[in-house]
């Protein structure tokens, strides 16, 4: 008997495109032999899901359910794809364990931690052979002072709103006069920003999932950008990035990096798939660890769904593992 897949798109965010986006991709992937699908728009007014003719069809919060021509259609698992909040923060995720749904991401606590990038770097400190840039945690309510940041921490620096997504509000800054400006950008999609020294090295990023209680790596990307680094229009706009899949890696370097992202995969306590994004460092070779995705992006320019294809696996099948880890 078919499987009822709700897939929860949209969100309160800047990020709401992209994750419309990385919907349509799914719902055209997704193998409709073993599940019902239904796309769930979320937004901060409703959530609805659209039939044929444009229609609404409200949700019934109470028990997630819809329905559709006088018949309750109740949901077996969510498929979320909602970058930022409420689908990357732990929101949903409480909200679903409640409701006793289970869902393709990872549980409300990884998520939270993981959508405040000060906080995952302090967890994932420690952990053999990986390194974290040194940085400092600013929140809007103790204020921050430039001289004091340029005291601690050496140019150039990377400023990034703490709890953001697709690069939004982040800038490099490589003089201290446009320090200032970076911190009002940054402190205007978030109250806690993040302040970190620039590694100088080569930028990859790699995509990990669980099924059957086992965690597989998949093809290392490496990112090549001919913008100063991979902000928002680099990661969306073709042309601007280069993306290398799989990267050209040594491989002892490969399955060191494999190791070290693996060993985050589980103290982090990671479910579903994720994405690691890192630095080999110039010269030495040294793992930096930048952030972790708990909803990558699966757009047509997004990288997993590259991966995957690298990997000798179809798109299709490798959604239908992560629905059936959900399921299990």
């Amino acid at each position: 008997m078919k499987k009822n897949i709700a897939l929860l798109a949209g969100g309160f965010t800047g990020e709401s495109v992209v994750s419309l986006n990385s919907a349509q991709q799914i719902e055209s992937q997704l193998d409709y032999n073993l599940f019902n699908v239904y796309k769930i728009i979320v937004t901060k007014e409703e959530w609805y899901y659209l039939i044929a003719d444009d229609q609404k069809i409200i949700i019934d919060k109470n028990d997630f359910s819809i329905t559709v021509d006088q018949q309750k259609i109740t949901f077996d698992a969510v498929f979320i794809i909602i970058h930022g909040s409420p689908g990357e923060d732990g929101k949903f995720q409480g909200y679903f364990d409640l409701l006793n749904i289970p869902y393709t991401t990872c549980d409300a606590t990884t998520s939270a931690l993981t959508m405040n990038k000060g906080y995952t770097k302090a967890v994932v400190n420690g952990i053999k052979d990986l390194h974290v840039a040194k940085s400092l945690q600013l929140f809007t309510k103790i204020g921050s002072s430039e001289l004091e940041i340029s005291s601690q921490l050496k140019l150039p620096l990377f400023i990034k709103p703490n709890s953001g997504g697709s690069s939004i509000g982040m800038s490099k800054v490589n003089k201290l006069e446009d320090l200032k400006e970076a911190l009002e950008k940054a402190f205007a999609e978030d109250d806690q920003i993040l302040v970190e020294e620039f590694i100088k090295g080569r930028e990859f990023t790699v995509g990990l999932y669980k099924t059957k209680n086992q965690v597989k790596v998949l093809p290392i990307t490496e990112i090549i950008s001919s913008k100063e680094f991979f902000d928002f229009e680099a990661k969306y706009t073709t042309g601007i990035t280069e993306e290398i899949t799989p990267a050209v890696l040594p491989q002892e370097i490969t399955n060191k990096v494999g190791e070290i992202v693996t060993a985050a995969f589980y103290k982090l306590n990671c479910k579903g798939m994720v994405r690691v994004d890192f630095i080999l460092e110039e010269n030495t070779g040294n793992f930096y660890f930048i952030e972790i995705n708990t909803v990558p992006g699966q757009s047509q320019n997004s990288i997993i769904p590259q991966q995957v294809r690298a990997a000798g696996m179809e798109v299709k099948d490798f959604y239908t593992l992560l629905i059936e880890e959900a399921l299990a």
